[in-house]
């Protein structure tokens, strides 16, 4: 805990930097703006702005990263509330209770409840981070080569079978990423693979091309061909509460605050996972349950506190083990290694200044978030009136621009809106892209410690169940595997009785 400390004390001094402060505060910002844009998503501003942190120094990216992630989740909320529509898909649930709250004329109401509640979640989060990915990262260490072969699989069967409602469709997207993890020089034996002659190719897929074509592009294609339309008016900014008692609210952050962070640990369940279970929680747990869907203020700040404790707490075992927990963790994990940061134990031990400092910014961030969307809410909900037809040429411009400027490589630009087409029908096709990209990242090391355990022992391939730590992940994978194949035949069998029984 000592040592933890000691960290914290070093990093605070490159946290609070000009340049840094300057990179959160501005990242924050656009996070909110981002998030209050139906039809955008924090998973999509991280991308887009990924290749202009490139010249960046690294802890004043990450910092920017932590404020975009921080300020999308909140500024969800603000279309939900005003519109009817969640600005990310984080943000369903506070429809339920925000836009009845703005047709009674308690928006103002609603908005404050929503962005102290989303500035607590974080901030509680970004403790949760603080606190257990360093012990996380010892045990970590511990891995041999075969124990990190074993995680690698792992973070590849939780990622392809739970992220998406159809495993097959999971786990094609993480063949696709572990083909164009292939793709380069053979670092153990030099030879060249899959790079057709073409000499852009030897070097791999830049990680940040395939980040700006899978996220960034399909949402600009669906603005261009289906603008997003309010479902509601937008609701005038008043306020009849006055004398709301905050006290009252006290016990739904605690409870949601907790569903939040345990929600973020567990891979491939996310924001908005944690948002709905907290709001339901939330109701479950009240005596007067019919308030709920008509204007409760609980029901604002249960689930937007939930799904901000999810941000820094998904990020857990994303930096400890590699696994990130959703989609933007994954696009984070490339943010990390585009500078220079390969995720896991050795991010504690080998750059423990930068590492931590990230960890910092996320609580940071959070604070940030209060008074930003204090001092801003009139400009952010102003946001709301730009003509969403404008959006996808915007993002057009900034993702080509950014990748451009990588390597002045036209052929990378090429690959990014090849990605980016492929990227837009498999969503169409209900194919998760997280998995494609948590492959890519994940496949170089599975190969390079499967191999590497294999000559160490030299006795085949029995030598990868050697120890505890192996055989515990085995059967972490076989549960993964199979549980998702028995539930959905034991609901088959279930709706066959039902039906004979009817």
């Amino acid at each position: 805990m000592t040592e933890i400390f000691q960290h914290i004390l070093d990093a605070l001094p490159l946290l609070f930097s000009v340049t840094t402060i300057l990179a959160m505060v501005g990242g924050t910002a656009i996070g909110i703006a981002v998030g209050a844009l139906p039809g955008l998503s924090a998973t999509m501003g991280i991308a887009v702005l990924i290749p202009l942190t490139f010249t960046m120094e690294p802890i004043a990216a990450l910092g920017m990263i932590a404020g975009i992630y921080n300020g999308a989740m909140y500024g969800g909320s603000i279309p939900a509330i005003l519109l009817r529509i969640p600005g990310t898909p984080a943000g369903i649930a506070t429809v339920f209770d925000g836009y009845p709250m703005a047709q009674k004329g308690q928006a103002r109401l609603a908005l404050r409840i929503s962005l102290v509640s989303s500035s607590i979640g974080s901030g509680v989060s970004a403790i949760a981070l603080l606190l257990l990915a360093p012990p996380l990262s010892m045990i970590a260490l511990k891995f041999g080569p075969a124990d990190y072969f074993w995680l690698a699989i792992f973070g590849l069967m939780t990622i392809a079978v739970l992220l998406s409602n159809n495993p097959v469709k999971g786990l094609l997207s993480a063949v696709l990423g572990l083909s164009v993890g292939m793709i380069g020089i053979d670092m153990m034996t030099g030879i060249e693979r899959f790079a057709f002659d073409q000499l852009e190719l030897l070097s791999g897929v830049n990680i940040i091309v395939l980040l700006t074509g899978l996220y960034a592009i399909p949402p600009a294609i669906e603005l261009a061909l289906n603008p997003v339309k309010p479902a509601g008016e937008l609701q005038e900014i008043k306020d009849k509460s006055s004398k709301f008692r905050w006290a009252t609210l006290v016990p739904v952050w605690i409870k949601a605050s907790g569903i939040g962070v345990v929600t973020g640990i567990i891979p491939a369940l996310g924001g908005n996972v944690a948002a709905l279970f907290a709001w339901n929680e939330q109701r479950r747990g009240d005596p007067d349950k019919d308030k709920y869907g008509k204007g409760a203020p609980e029901g604002v700040a249960a689930p937007e506190c939930a799904n901000n404790a999810d941000t820094a707490a998904t990020l857990i075992p994303a930096l400890t083990l590699g696994i990130p927990g959703s989609s933007v963790a994954a696009v984070i994990l490339g943010a990390l290694l585009v500078h220079g940061l390969v995720p896991g134990p050795q991010l504690f031990r080998d750059k423990a200044e930068i590492t931590y400092a990230f960890m910092l910014s996320m609580l940071v961030t959070s604070f940030l978030m209060l008074v930003l969307g204090t001092l801003g809410a009139r400009a952010f909900i102003n946001v709301l009136k730009m003509p969403t037809q404008i959006l996808a040429p915007m993002i057009f411009v900034m993702s080509i621009i950014g990748v451009f400027a990588i390597h002045n490589s036209m052929f990378e630009v090429w690959m990014m809106l090849g990605f980016g087409i492929l990227g837009y029908f498999m969503e169409k096709l209900d194919i998760p892209t997280a998995p494609a990209v948590l492959a890519v990242i994940l496949g170089p090391i599975a190969e390079e410690n499967l191999r590497r355990a294999l000559l160490i022992s030299g006795e085949g391939f029995f030598s990868l169940l050697q120890g505890p730590i192996s055989w515990i992940l085995v059967t972490l994978i076989l549960a993964t595997t199979v549980l998702p194949v028995l539930t959905k035949l034991w609901r088959r069998k279930r709706a066959k009785i039902v039906d004979i029984a009817g």
